[in-house]
């Protein structure tokens, strides 16, 4: 069973020469729990997994079971343009402990949509747990569409897709062609809001990860049918959204929207450092508009 409701994409906190600061990452996922989300998901975009060994990326995993301790479930990442390799972390997650896989298409060498249906299959052969599909075009350039998620999800190979496109009707769709029956995340959060009145069970991007307290506001509100309650929380969080993808909404690249996540982090929770080179943290004047835009949501600002 996936979860519903807001689910952070945790980061990773690194040391300036790289090494993953796992007394930082502590702190940071048991702030994530006391802010109240309803899961977590290590390694995914947020986590830097890209940067990561495999077998890094396994101790990261193994650590944030550890703390989480049962506590919510955990949407592992375990995504590697190597079927093999997709294979072998998805193996480890199940048996570390993970709820479920988050997975994107593999990268880079772009694979034709029926080679990336095949690699999803080999997963789910290999293992128990469900599989979230990360629909991730931006960074994948594999754009599966409704009648292939679809396909995927009624074979058992996944479960469940985390829609990280700006078009809100391709939740919309994805919902109807399976009756309701897909769990489908809102995986970016310029779509959020619409995602979330179309009946998308969950949202898993930025703004859960960074004020998951003012996220289940609108969650909440949405799930209650107060649509005036809705637009009022969403017009509080709309601002930040608006900086935290200024860079994929425009095109410009700035500024980039995982320097805006750790630096909200850095300033309402427990230090999580910098984004590793060759991301770059969060100047000026963004940063000052960043800490009156947390204030404005009734986080305290360091």
């Amino acid at each position: 069973m996936l979860p519903d409701g807001i689910i952070a994409s945790s980061v990773t906190p690194f040391f300036p020469n790289g090494d993953v600061a796992y007394n930082l990452l502590t702190d940071h996922i048991n702030w994530l729990l006391e802010e109240g989300v309803d899961g977590l998901s290590p390694l995914g975009s947020s986590g830097e997994f890209a940067a990561l060994d495999i077998n890094t990326r396994k101790q990261v995993l193994e650590h944030v079971i550890e703390i989480n301790a049962g506590r919510r479930p955990i949407i592992a990442g375990t995504h590697h343009y190597s079927t093999q390799a997709t294979i072998e972390l998805s193996i480890h997650a199940e048996r570390a402990g993970a709820d479920a896989l988050l997975i994107t298409p593999p990268y880079y060498m772009s694979p034709s949509v029926p080679q990336v249906m095949d690699h999803y299959r080999a997963i789910a052969d290999a293992v128990t747990i469900p599989i979230v599909l990360y629909h991730n075009m931006a960074n994948t350039h594999v754009d599966l569409k409704t009648e292939h998620l679809t396909t995927l999800f009624e074979e058992n190979a996944i479960a469940g897709v985390k829609m990280s496109n700006a078009e809100s009707d391709r939740i919309g769709e994805l919902l109807m062609a399976t009756g309701n029956a897909c769990t489908v995340y809102a995986g970016i959060d310029v779509v959020a809001f619409d995602a979330l009145c179309l009946g998308a069970t969950g949202w898993i991007s930025g703004i859960p990860s960074i004020v998951p307290k003012a996220a289940h506001r609108l969650y909440d509100a949405i799930r209650n049918s107060d649509l005036a309650l809705a637009r009022r929380e969403w017009n509080t969080l709309a601002p930040l959204m608006r900086l935290e993808f200024r860079g994929y909404l425009y095109g410009d690249g700035d500024p980039h929207w995982f320097s805006v996540m750790k630096a909200a982090l850095n300033l309402i929770g427990p230090c999580v450092n910098d984004p590793l080179p060759p991301i770059q943290p969060l100047a000026e004047p963004k940063l000052s508009q960043l800490k009156a835009l947390l204030a404005n949501l009734g986080y305290a600002v360091r």
